[in-house]
């Protein structure tokens, strides 16, 4: 870190710092994240200014012990490192069937450490993981449409008196590539089923539009079906 800055160098730090957290940033907004070019720019400017700041105050250390700059200079970036996990915790939101906003999360974390980089002077490391940052947020998007995931659900079936056997439901549950996780049955009279319920886990390689595993609405025309209801859990 230099000790003395001139305002070229930092110009050159505070120019590199916008123009990669505005590159990401246009990466969020473009995908639709609530985290876009504003967000990112300003926690990644504030992480610049804050090591700017340090680097500026380093050349008056080592003065009279009732100086003021005998502090440890160091905890101000750390602060903001600190300071920027509760504004990631508030990107993050828990829901009924899963959790979003971790990736707006990781962004804005991952913004203030470019942020420490550039005011630091750490210019070529902060422009590498500038393009690698870009890199995993728009190459591994595409990656990720293919990998298998893993989906929950349940299914819910009532039935009259002609209805099929419960091995019949089950076999063709199976058939649909879901695992049986959880079975409710209840007969009435006993040896006819008149109520089911069928907790499944199934793989599906799109993350989000899988809703319903292939085959299951099939069991809709079974004979003696009288309601069905699908409820995905996540």
């Amino acid at each position: 870190m230099t000790l003395d800055l001139s305002w070229q160098q930092i110009a050159l730090r505070i120019g590199l710092a916008c123009a990669a957290s505005l590159a990401i940033g246009y990466n969020r907004d473009e995908h639709g994240r609530p985290a876009g070019m504003r967000t990112v720019m300003l926690v990644t400017l504030a992480a610049t200014l804050a090591m700017l700041q340090v680097n500026l105050l380093l050349p008056m250390r080592g003065k009279a012990p009732d100086s003021f700059n005998v502090m440890d200079l160091m905890r101000l970036p750390l602060g903001i490192l600190s300071g920027i996990g509760f504004i990631g915790a508030g990107a993050i939101i828990k829901k009924e069937h899963g959790t979003i906003g971790v990736t707006t999360a990781a962004t804005l974390w991952f913004s203030t450490m470019l942020g420490l980089l550039f005011g630091g002077g750490q210019l070529w490391l902060g422009c590498a993981a500038t393009l690698l940052a870009i890199g995993v947020l728009s190459g591994l998007k595409h990656v990720e449409e293919f990998v298998p995931r893993a989906h929950r659900g349940a299914v819910t079936m009532t039935f009259g008196e002609d209805g099929p056997p419960e091995s019949e439901v089950l076999d063709w549950i199976r058939g649909a590539d879901c695992i049986v996780q959880g079975l409710w049955v209840k007969y009435a009279p006993p040896g006819r089923i008149a109520y089911l319920r069928c907790e499944v886990k199934w793989q599906a390689n799109e993350r989000w539009s899988v809703a319903t595993p292939k085959g299951i609405d099939g069991l809709r025309a079974m004979a003696g079906v009288t309601a069905f209801r699908w409820e995905e859990q996540g």
